[in-house]
């Protein structure tokens, strides 16, 4: 009996050590401890070390260790700190497509503008790592300091890298087509829809309404069966009362049909060509701005948690605080004010979406 309860013992020290290829088991010898974080930092560390005892030289992680180690990082807050052979940056990337990135020209020059505004550059770049400096710039002449593109770039930090939209092929469009948007922007609306990954890889559908004249989004959408009526109760809902666009550009997709047609009667549907994503290039871009500003740095849980951060995108940043170069700086929910003349005051900044993006105003007193 006694060689019987030895070799269980063994037997248990050897499932639960920390090197132990049987991730499950050993995760199971931790649930006796009452702090769940610890059960899971213990886990991915013990994932870690099954990774680095494969091999000698450099550690080759598996897709399913990636897997593993990005779905027990969704149960702790403390996720980060118990990485230690990949980085979080890593593990995000992991998660997201991967982006091209290129590095910032270097130019040369005597400074041009006052300390102040050099330290307020610095300051932007700093908590704004996804801005690049036409991004800074925008957000400048919002203050009313006007600088050029390549004076921001002498003092953003040297070793700081900008997201390349490689993926976005530009295309010129045809001259016809481009003249009729120019003349027709105030009377024209997009609607799109862009696929989204949650942290599980399941598919959710954003469906986008934009005004192409101010680039305003007037309504977005998050469904995981994007069917046709439910496109046609999403128009429904950005056409109150009737007010709606003489023009409305949309793709060929079949999630356009009669339902979404009897709701846009009274709308002109502009159909895009086959294969010609540039035909819609303005409400493709925002798409684009959608995942590199914001979906390609958060993991989504839900489709409420997607519908949360889309709204506070569109809502709070992208229609009221992020300047555009489309509309030559301006912001779509104050697309008629004037630019802002220079002016006196301490700069402060309010922190969006958890400090991912930052907006600039000045202080105002009353005397």
């Amino acid at each position: 009996m006694g060689k019987i309860l030895l070799w269980l013992q063994e037997r248990v020290k050897h499932w639960t050590k920390p090197a132990t290829s049987v991730l499950i088991i050993g995760i199971l010898s931790d649930l006796t401890r009452s702090r769940t974080d610890l059960v899971i930092e213990n886990a991915l560390l013990r994932q870690q070390l099954i990774v680095l005892n494969r091999q000698i030289k450099r550690p080759q992680l598996t897709t399913p260790d990636r897997y593993r180690l990005v779905f027990l990082s969704h149960f702790t807050t403390f996720w980060k700190q118990a990485l230690h052979i990949v980085q979080p940056d890593t593990l995000l990337r992991w998660h997201r497509e991967l982006f091209q990135f290129y590095w910032r020209r270097k130019s040369q020059g005597k400074p041009k503008i006052s300390a102040e505004t050099i330290a307020l550059i610095e300051k932007m770049a700093k908590e704004n790592h996804l801005w690049g400096a036409e991004r800074i710039r925008g957000e400048l002449l919002k203050l009313g300091i006007e600088v050029s593109k390549r004076t921001i770039q002498r003092y953003m930090p040297k070793d700081r890298k900008e997201h390349s939209p490689s993926h976005i092929v530009p295309m010129p469009l045809r001259e016809t087509w481009a003249t009729f948007l120019k003349n027709q922007a105030g009377n024209t609306w997009a609607c799109d829809f862009t696929v989204v990954n949650d942290w599980l890889f399941r598919q959710w559908y954003i469906f986008v309404v934009m005004e192409l004249k101010t680039r305003r989004i007037i309504h977005t959408g998050v469904t995981k069966y994007p069917t046709d009526e439910w496109t046609a109760q999403q128009l429904r809902e950005a056409t109150p009362w009737g007010k709606g666009p003489k023009y409305l550009i949309r793709d060929r997709d079949r999630k356009y049909a009669k339902h979404f047609s009897a709701v846009a009667a009274s709308i002109k549907e502009l159909k895009t060509p086959y294969r010609t994503p540039q035909a819609n290039g303005i409400c493709e871009r925002f798409m684009g701005s959608l995942r590199r500003e914001c979906l390609d740095h958060i993991l989504i849980y839900n489709d409420k948690h997607l519908e949360r951060v889309t709204t506070e995108y569109t809502s709070s940043y992208f229609n009221q605080e992020r300047p555009h170069q489309g509309i030559d700086h301006r912001i779509p929910d104050h697309y008629e004010l004037l630019k802002s003349k220079p002016t006196s005051g301490r700069i402060t900044s309010k922190a969006i979406l958890g400090g991912l993006h930052h907006s600039y105003s000045r202080a105002t007193y009353l005397n």
